[in-house]
Parts: C-alpha cells; structure tokens; sequence
C-alpha cells in the first residue's frame, strides 16, 4: 500500500444518531423523531412526510417518506423475525408513539386489513374499502357501486378488535397497487405464449 493512500471507515456513521434510538421487546425503533430529522438536516413537517409499513422475509419495518419524493426515506422501527401480524403492528406503532404523530399510513391491501383489524383469509366481505361479498362473482364486473362501510365495530362483518389507526389516515400507494397488478397480469399469462418469452427474456434474472 502506498503511503499517500486514503482509507474511509464508513461503519461509524451510525453514531450520530445512536442515542436516538432504542432497542426494547425486540425492537428498535425511534425514541426522537424530531432530533433524527434535524440530524438529517429536514425541517420537520408532519403533514409532508407518511409512515409506510411493510415486511420482507426476515423482519416487519416502519419508516417516513416524504410525500414529494425530495429526501430520502427515514427507518423510524424493526422488529427481526417479525410477521405482519396484529400485535407485531401493534407494538411497533406503540413504540414510535404513532397516537402522538398521528401520520398518515400507507401499505399494501394487507397492511390496511391488519390495521383496521380484520381478518385475513375470511370468505366473506373480503375487501378492505367495502362491504363487497367474495363469492358474489355475478356482480363482480357488473356492479360499480357498492355501498361504504360505515362503521368498524368489532365483532361486526369481517372486524375482530378496535382498529389501530383511523381509516381516514391511511392511503394506497399507487406504484405498489401497480406493481401487483403487473405482477398479476404476467402470472395471468400464456406460459408457452410470444408475450411471456418476451417477459422472460427482457428480464431473465427475475
């Protein structure tokens, strides 16, 4: 190695936020919010910036994204090893002190059942925004409107305890809805057809 060679330990930049974060239950999660914000140099509007919740195979992840895309995302909690449960919910929005915060929530349809506290896999009025009957497949493409849900009593249709946020908090992300339609749509496709060898082909890592 050369004398004049300069070498860079990224592994400390953790440290000046390290005391703004806490490991409890198994959890790590943000004890200071607005402390993270001004350390990442944001003025901290709690109207410009969401909570998305989502999970990958090996932990459950809460994090901030600001609504205009301009800065990056925040991890705000984790929980290693933790399904997208009731309770794993639950505990991680309790930890982050989400009724003081009051965001706004965004997710896939899953997330959204969890958070309003339904129950998954049921056969009836399975979707999240209505009241809609799973095996009414007669009206499924002939009836536009169907009616609201008006209310979230526990016990009441498809709803086993109080929700843990409002409904009026929570909103889709259109990319997500996107990507699962596109994803849907392939898996929908003839497997020995020109459109899917094309798919195949363009992306043949996937």
């Amino acid at each position: 190695m050369r004398r004049d060679t300069k070498v860079c330990f990224c592994r400390g930049r953790h440290e000046e936020f390290k005391d703004f974060f806490s490991q409890e239950d198994g959890v790590v999660f943000c004890n200071d919010v607005c402390s993270v914000m001004e350390g990442l140099g944001h003025e901290y509007n709690r109207d410009q910036w969401g909570l998305f919740i989502d999970s990958s195979k090996v932990r459950l992840k809460l994090g901030l994204l600001h609504n205009g895309n301009r800065f990056l995302s925040v991890p705000l909690a984790h929980g290693a090893n933790m399904k997208e449960s009731y309770e794993s919910m639950k505990l991680l929005l309790g930890k982050i002190k989400n009724d003081e915060f009051k965001w706004k929530l965004c997710g896939d349809l899953k997330v959204v059942a969890l958070l309003l506290r339904m129950q998954l896999g049921y056969t009836k009025y399975c979707c999240s925004l209505c009241e809609l009957d799973s095996w009414d497949k007669k009206n499924h493409c002939v009836n536009k409107l169907w009616p609201k849900r008006t209310s979230l009593t526990p016990g009441e249709e498809n709803v086993v305890n109080p929700p843990l946020v409002l409904p009026e908090k929570i909103y889709l992300p259109p990319w997500h809805i996107k990507l699962g339609f596109r994803k849907n749509s392939v898996k929908g496709m003839d497997k020995t057809g020109r459109g899917f060898q094309y798919v195949r082909n363009k992306f043949p890592n996937e």
